[in-house]
């Protein structure tokens, strides 16, 4: 495990609070069959375990930097005194690969600084409790997996690829990913965006493109894709996918190649 005194103050607050989140998630995992869960949605879970992780991130994440703001998966938006600091927070990204007690999930936690009306993430943690994987990153300090430097791909060849889709149930999607499909067969879904941006980070994966997500999904892995020399976009090849729920990323020759693919499919 990467040193932690070796983070940034930053960084340091958003580790120990998803330390302390975690505890509670591996703990739950154990016992996933006891879980209480209550259906938000069709194919959409929240268990007891998500809660928990959010209540405690909340209260870590307050008592390090109080009067911060949060955007939160579970209770929604929370002003605080400090407007221009919020933190984007996922308590259990991966809530269905956790409830059937698949180990792919995470917790995501995502600074966004606001100046002159433009907001920015500026730091990003996500964190696999099961593997205990750590990727952290902050801008203009590169991207970390515990404690090695991690970089996106230098993979050019579309056939030796690997691409990430969260595949729902969308006719617009559809036509995507037969689009995609036609340009290689290399194409999985793990359940959880923000792995997915951190596995495209880590060079794991070379793209990855998803609609119908939120702030929550992509704030942190965000970052870490960008500091890892990636390119995040939105399906217009702009940086407005925070607020367009949706989201490609990549190396910047897969992304180059794939990406207008997925953006003239959509058009169709």
């Amino acid at each position: 495990m990467r040193n932690e005194t070796r983070f940034s103050p930053t960084l340091n607050i958003m580790v120990n609070a998803i330390k302390a989140a975690a505890r509670g998630l591996i703990r739950d995992f154990g016992e996933v069959e006891h879980l209480q869960i209550s259906q938000k949605s069709i194919g959409d879970f929240v268990s007891t375990a998500d809660l928990n992780a959010e209540k405690t991130l909340c209260v870590e994440l307050e008592k390090a930097r109080p009067g911060y703001s949060f955007l939160l998966e579970e209770s929604g938006s929370k002003k605080g005194k400090d407007e221009s600091h919020r933190w984007i927070v996922d308590p259990l990204d991966g809530t269905f690969n956790f409830l059937h007690g698949i180990p792919h999930f995470c917790i995501s936690v995502g600074l966004e600084k606001t100046s002159d009306g433009k907001s920015e993430i500026i730091a990003g943690v996500v964190y696999n409790p099961i593997t205990d994987e750590l990727y952290t990153a902050e801008k203009g300090g590169g991207a970390f997996l515990n404690n090695r430097r991690i970089r996106v791909s230098n993979r050019r060849k579309i056939n030796e690829s690997l691409v990430i889709n969260g595949l729902i149930r969308d006719e617009d999607v559809g036509r995507e990913t037969n689009a995609v499909l036609n340009q290689t067969r290399n194409l999985v879904r793990f359940g959880s965006a923000a792995l997915a941006l951190c596995y495209v980070a880590s060079g794991r994966a070379d793209f990855y493109w998803e609609t119908g997500i939120k702030p929550w999904d992509i704030a942190a892995g965000s970052i870490i894709v960008l500091e890892a020399g990636g390119t995040v976009t939105d399906k217009k090849g702009q940086k407005d996918y925070m607020n367009l729920n949706e989201v490609m990323a990549g190396n910047l020759d897969i992304h180059g190649i794939l990406a207008p693919v997925v953006k003239k499919a959509n058009k169709a």
